[in-house]
């Protein structure tokens, strides 16, 4: 990233979202976007693919606390195009390259660049260094982080209670394997006369201090190929695929989005690999359903064993079912509990199952059992549910 992307890029605007937007409306934005933009959902888009990244840019930013701190602090200070010296300055403007702020602590003194000590560099070296190896920006090449990619998948109710490992295909930006990344179809770029290899060029932006940009002539690489590599047209990067095997952890809910560290596109120059977030979404069950840590299941019983109570069994996931005792007069709605049969928490134990008792209401009586209600509803002539009802009614 260079200093004129932290100064002109409105991270918050290619999400979406406002400056003060919570965590979880940037998390919701990013999610919606990606899923739009991404290039397997567009292949073939360059101007879609261009769009992914600059998303998947801006959440790397905004998207993460510490990070989103010091990208507001960053533009604070130098988005209005200017910077002025404190009292202890020499007064007036004074030029010099925000690059050299990066890199390590400033001398203090009272001449016109000096009394700042090293706070900016504190201030930006997290945001803009990320993955570097100290070196001060705007002298050489920093390693580049790869891009994060966000992928989905599919489980089945059982797999995300159980956990499981899936194959999951996933395409991104690698070093170009016909030139092993040097842009040269001979594998011998030259070093590029304008940036002298640093891939970076300095420029007045007229309020008093110069900004970096990338070199166009090399694009930011620092290397110019003789001859272009056919495949990648000399960027020395072109989109690889590859199928992986991910493990989802146990317990995972539906649409949840997982973290796994490095598993992005490679980085650039030795840096460090990206990250891969997987959305995960769960197909439904035929019975079982699915509340936090616990599992729900709906139980049909007879009118006898609610109104005289007994035992039933109640199946549970991939497993031996339980008996249950209901005790006479359950009413239908009642929840009852079976500890340890729910879903995998994240220390290892399980949740329970929530039973849910319905009364069962035949819509076919033998004769048998239509006198034997009949018999029960002369017994129970004078009793009326409902008088407390109206009584209630009357009353408010």
């Amino acid at each position: 990233m260079s200093t004129k992307d932290f100064v002109e890029k409105d991270y918050y605007k290619v999400l979406g979202v406002p400056k003060d937007a919570t965590e979880a409306e940037i998390k919701k934005a990013y999610r919606k976007l990606a899923r739009e933009f991404h290039p397997d959902a567009n292949k073939g888009d360059a101007s879609a693919e261009e769009r992914f990244k600059e998303i998947s840019e801006a959440n790397d930013v905004v998207g993460d606390p510490k990070r989103r701190k010091e990208y507001d602090e960053a533009r604070a200070l130098f988005g209005n195009g200017g910077f002025r010296p404190g009292p202890g300055g020499g007064g007036g403007s004074f030029n010099f390259d925000l690059g050299d702020l990066f890199g390590g602590t400033q001398p203090g003194g009272g001449g016109a660049g000096g009394g700042f000590g090293g706070g900016l560099g504190d201030v930006f070296g997290g945001l803009f260094n990320r993955g570097g190896a100290g070196a001060g920006a705007g002298t050489r090449v920093q390693p580049r982080r790869g891009q994060d990619i966000e992928s989905e998948v599919t489980l089945s109710f059982t797999e995300a209670v159980d956990g499981a490992t899936v194959p999951l295909r996933m395409s991104s930006q690698a070093p170009c394997k016909a030139c092993s990344g040097t842009g040269d179809k001979n594998g011998t770029p030259r070093v590029c006369p304008t940036c002298v290899g640093t891939g970076q060029v300095s420029r007045g932006s007229g309020g008093g201090f110069s900004l970096t940009d990338p070199c166009a002539d090399c694009k930011g690489r620092g290397l110019i190929a003789e001859t272009p590599c056919e495949v990648c047209k000399g960027s020395g990067r072109a989109r690889s695929s590859r199928t992986m095997q991910v493990r989802i952890p146990a317990g995972v809910s539906n649409g949840q989005r997982i973290r796994l560290r490095g598993k992005g596109a490679p980085g650039e120059r030795g840096g460090p690999a990206g990250d891969l977030y997987v959305v995960v979404h769960v197909d439904a069950h035929p019975v079982f359903g699915r509340k936090d840590d616990n599992l729900t299941v709906t139980v049909p019983v007879t009118f006898a064993e609610a109104a005289l109570g007994g035992e039933i069994k109640v199946p549970t996931l991939n497993g031996p079912s339980v008996t249950l005792k209901l005790p006479p007069g359950t009413p239908g709605g009642r929840t009852m509990r079976a500890r340890g049969k729910g879903a995998v928490r994240k220390d290892g134990t399980r949740g329970d199952l929530l039973v849910t008792v319905e009364v069962a209401v035949p819509t076919e009586l033998s004769d048998k059992a239509r006198e034997a209600l009949e018999m029960y509803r002369e017994a129970t002539e004078s009793e009326d549910p409902r008088s407390a009802l109206f009584e209630s009614a009357k009353g408010a």
